[in-house]
């Protein structure tokens, strides 16, 4: 073998082991990435996780509505890379604990009594008024001291929640908005934002609270993040002034 032929030869064994060693590098971060992954959102391979669903409030029971639609798919794509699998509960059919499954609960107290047992049981910092007569209270929110009221669209807000009871339970996810398209809104954002949420977050809880910008114009796509209210949403809220006198 003389010295072109030894070096062309030398050469495709120095490409094909490059080439190896690129390729085991992207499957070991691939891999990494994916296990980062599926541990903030509680799925490894075909685990099982709920997505339940709320009913369009004032509607008919088993009504959802078209922005939640658009938010179940977005989290539909987020199980799937997740090499995980999702199974739509109605919110008065999932009469189950938590901890078992991962669970992404959409939707206000108003139109999921699971959600509404989620906030109680919780973020019992949080309330949300669900009364059903137009005012300018109608679907605002009050987290610890501070009231976030609801400018139709103009104006929106939701809280985005990861929440967990223990080491090796599995989280419940909440997208609690003041209307649909907020709900919407918020599951873009975890698809969006979930890698920078793990850096910071880990695999613990956290409670956001997001701002819908002008969704009459711009739809569900310019959210800014108002505040962590995690520590006043998971602390019970201050008995009013008077309450339990005579």
């Amino acid at each position: 073998m003389n010295d072109d032929v030894r070096n062309i030869v030398l050469g495709l064994v120095a490409t094909g082991i490059s080439a190896s060693l690129g390729w085991l590098a992207r499957t070991y971060l691939w891999r990494r990435k994916l296990r980062r992954q599926q541990a903030f959102f509680g799925l490894p391979d075909n685990s099982e996780s709920l997505l339940v669903v709320n009913r369009d409030a004032g509607g008919p029971e088993l009504t959802v509505t078209r922005h939640d639609v658009f938010a179940l798919l977005e989290l539909s794509a987020l199980i799937k890379d997740c090499r995980a699998h999702a199974r739509v509960v109605a919110h008065d059919a999932a009469q189950q604990g938590f901890g078992e499954r991962t669970e992404f609960c959409l939707g206000g107290p108003a139109s999921n009594r699971r959600m509404a047992a989620h906030l109680a049981s919780l973020v019992p910092g949080v309330r949300v008024n669900t009364d059903g007569e137009p005012g300018p209270d109608r679907g605002a929110f009050r987290i610890g001291g501070d009231n976030y009221p609801m400018e139709k669209g103009q104006s929106e807000y939701v809280l985005l929640a990861r929440l967990t009871m223990g080491r090796d339970a599995r989280p419940v996810f909440l997208f609690c908005g003041q209307r649909a398209i907020t709900n919407q809104a918020a599951t873009r954002y975890l698809a969006r934002h979930h890698e920078r949420l793990r850096r910071r977050y880990g695999t613990g809880s956290f409670v956001l609270l997001l701002k819908v910008v002008n969704s009459e114009a711009y739809g569900p796509d310019v959210v800014e993040l108002v505040a962590d209210v995690t520590r006043a949403a998971r602390a019970s809220l201050p008995e009013p002034a008077g309450a339990g006198g005579e």
